[in-house]
Order: structure tokens, then sequence, then C-alpha cells
């Protein structure tokens, strides 16, 4: 009889060690799947939203001396009250390398339509203060992307600019900006 109390005193410890990890393994698996499950989702979720970062051999551009497109000279009526102020812009475009060249130049009427509408829309009083021509800057900038996919814009710049096209995210993905600065060579206001 002191045998069997002995032996049954000795059986819990095992069936608790056993119960132990059989919860351990099972906690484990739930949290493997959870895990994948979670993972999963993301991958969706940013695939869905075009947050896919490209591969960074994807992403590696030329990298060499910027070229310059420059513009011929544009003449525009300005929205002066009574239309008589003009403006003489030329600009130059710093694109990225030499083989964009060709892709830009595919698009420059549209650019310069873009340009024209631009500058026609504001005053000589907002041309003749630095901070308007650089704002001019990055609107013809933004306008002269749109053909190569457009440029992502955070909602300070959108709310800035008081221009609704704006306001939403206008790039999908990774996209090869051809264009990389706006430059003015000459501006006049008269």
């Amino acid at each position: 009889m002191a045998t069997k109390p002995a032996e049954a005193a000795a059986a819990p410890p095992k069936s608790k060690k056993l119960l132990l990890i059989v919860v351990a393994i099972v906690l484990f698996v739930v949290l493997a799947v959870l895990g994948t499950i979670m993972y999963v989702n993301k991958q969706r979720a940013a695939a869905e939203f075009g947050d896919t970062e490209a591969p960074a051999a994807a992403r590696q551009v030329e990298v060499g001396p910027p070229t310059y497109l420059p513009l011929d000279n544009m003449v525009v009526n300005l929205a002066d009250p009574g239309g008589e102020r003009v403006a003489q812009i030329g600009i130059t475009l710093e694109l990225q390398n030499a083989a964009a060249m060709d892709r830009v130049k595919q698009y420059l009427p549209t650019i310069r339509s873009s340009i024209l509408l631009l500058v026609s829309q504001r005053t000589s009083e907002d041309l003749l203060k630095i901070e308007g021509k650089e704002k001019l800057a990055h609107d013809i900038l933004r306008e002269a992307s749109d053909p190569f996919g457009g440029i992502e814009e955070d909602e300070a710049d959108a709310s800035e600019n008081g221009n609704r096209r704006s306001t939403r995210k206008r790039r999908r993905g990774p996209v090869d900006q051809p264009i990389q600065r706006v430059l003015f060579s000459s501006f006049i206001v008269q």
C-alpha cells in the first residue's frame, strides 16, 4: 500500500508537464497562424494601395550629370485687372539624364500648354515676389510631370495650393520622373 500512494503522487507531475508542453505547442501554432494572416493582409493592403516598393535594382537610375532642355521663351497675358500686364518667361527643364530628353520632347506641346495656362492664371503681383516664382516653378514641375505619372504631393502642399486636383496622391508605385527641376532662365513682367 505504501507504494501505491507514492506512484499516485508521482503521476500528477508527468501529466502537468505534458499538459504544459501541449499548451505551449498549441500557443506557438496559434501565434504562427496569426502572424501569417497579419503578414498576408499587410501585403494585400500594400498591393491594393500601391505602397509596394520596387526592388533596389529596379529603382536604380543611371546617375550622371543632369541634362538641360531649354524651352522657347513664352509671352503670356497675366490675370491682372484690365489685362494690360504680360510676362515673358524663359524656362529650362533639368532632366534626369540624356536619355530622358527624348521622352520629354515627345510631350513638349502638352508641357508648354500646361505652362501657358498656369502662368496666365497668375497676377503680376504674384510673379514679382520670390514666393510666387517658387510656387510657379513647383506648379510647373507638377504639371510637366503629369505625362510621366505625376509627382506625389503631401497634404500640406495640396492644401497650400488650394487646387482640388492636387489634393490626392497621384503617383502609382515607383515612377521614373525624367524632369527633376524647373529653372527660370529669364523672367520679365511688364
